[in-house]
């Protein structure tokens, strides 16, 4: 079955509102193994929105629309849809009286406009809004079927777990068989070529990358030479094999922070951390996890020089020598961590997240992580050039100085222990 769906709001036209309903919609789609073919936003215009829908029923047999329920003036997907099937469009007693027992339940009276969210197209089926006064629409017709939600997103989640699901179940999809690879600090070109002879072996339409700052979710489905009979466990074996130990987890909530501590826990190890750049993101990211007083001991934000001498015992001829964003100060202050607070790693971050600051010698970007542990020798070091913005900048470097610790852990302890 082919899919469209289509987002109704002038607001979303705009800069300031972004699309997330179509998202929601997209992933139900995509792993009942629909084929979405179009997505588009319109405003609230009737004249657009009904030449619209029947431009997407020229392509699709199913097309979900969001938005334009509301009580308001503006509100005119009823009336666009009505017009595009060629029916009529009605109040329902049963409805109005519905809403007017919503509003009652708060103490308030139902204003007068929300009874047009009382309309129904003729021989629509009336699907029921548990979180809200808007109920959304069903409409089955010769060129196939219209669903009508509200574009709140909390209703509009709650009425596709409550109607759409159902439907396409009931008509034999069932959710496509998944697995999942999440991957920290691994460009996604360098992905696509460790993985070709996944690709080469199975087809490319059964893997698919999904990057973000700092992460890669390598995502399996069962398509392609994964589709038969135990195609999708060879897939991931092979998969797995690849891609070795820059797979952090294969669940889809888990984060690397998660991770990392599960990894200190089973060590029985403690980590602190010594941050300038990142201001305590490191340490803010660690102290997410619950239960990490288990292993988090604390952490220090050097931001000027002369904390970093003070708190962390960084000598200063290293700063004169070397500059505060250096290899050697970075180990400086992953040791000095390690030793003032008492933990068994230390985990240091110096750079230059911009948009000022650089240098021709130290571009904007340039990040050293250092990382401090139990075993004999120098600490373990990094050095980052790293693209975007300020915040971008910080992100990836949080992410490089976890995926570090990870690493240094996993030589320690193996495999992160099972959720």
């Amino acid at each position: 079955m082919r899919a469209a769906i289509l987002a109704v709001g002038s607001e979303l036209l705009g800069p300031e509102r972004l699309d997330t309903n179509s998202l929601l919609l997209a992933r139900q789609l995509e792993s009942h193994g629909l084929t979405l073919c179009r997505k588009a936003v319109v405003g609230d215009e009737v004249e657009e929105i009904g030449p619209l829908l029947v431009e997407l029923f020229a392509t699709a047999e199913l097309v979900l629309v969001t938005g334009g329920l509301g009580p308001t003036a503006d509100d005119l997907t009823r009336q666009a849809a009505a017009s595009a099937l060629g029916r009529g469009l009605s109040e329902r007693a049963e409805i109005v009286a519905e809403i007017e027992a919503k509003f009652a339940s708060f103490g308030m009276r139902m204003p007068a406009v929300n009874r047009r969210q009382a309309e129904v197209i003729d021989d629509a089926v009336v699907l029921a809004n548990h979180r809200g006064t808007a109920p959304g629409l069903r409409v089955d017709h010769e060129r196939g079927t219209l669903f009508l939600f509200p574009g709140v997103p909390h209703e509009l989640a709650a009425m596709v777990d409550s109607a759409l699901v159902p439907w396409l179940e009931s008509r034999g999809s069932r959710p496509l068989e998944t697995r999942l690879f999440k991957v920290a600090c691994l460009p996604e070109s360098t992905a696509e070529e460790t993985l070709a002879p996944a690709y080469a072996e199975f087809g490319a339409e059964a893997i698919a990358l999904l990057a973000s700052a700092g992460e890669l979710r390598v995502r399996l489905t069962a398509r392609g030479g994964a589709a038969g009979p135990g195609g999708l466990d060879r897939l991931e074996r092979r998969v797995a094999e690849l891609m070795g130990d820059a797979v952090f987890t294969r669940r889809s909530e888990e984060t690397l922070e998660a991770v990392v501590g599960g990894l200190l826990g089973a060590a029985g190890r403690t980590v602190a951390t010594a941050e300038s750049c990142t201001g305590g993101l490191v340490a803010e990211r660690l102290t997410r996890v619950a239960g990490s007083s288990a292993w988090f001991v604390g952490a220090v934000v050097t931001y000027a020089d002369r904390l970093k001498v003070e708190l962390l015992g960084v000598d200063e001829r290293l700063l004169e020598r070397h500059g505060a964003v250096s290899r050697e100060v970075a180990e400086a202050m992953a040791s000095g961590a390690r030793r003032r607070l008492a933990s068994d790693y230390g985990v240091a971050i110096t750079g230059i997240a911009g948009p000022g600051g650089g240098s021709e010698e130290k571009p904007v970007g340039t990040v050293h992580v250092a990382l401090a542990g139990p075993a004999d020798g120098s600490p373990t070091h990094r050095r980052l050039r790293l693209p975007g913005d300020r915040e971008r900048v910080r992100r990836l470097t949080g992410q490089w100085a976890l995926d570090l610790l990870r690493r240094q852990l996993l030589d320690e302890v193996g495999d992160p222990p099972p959720a």
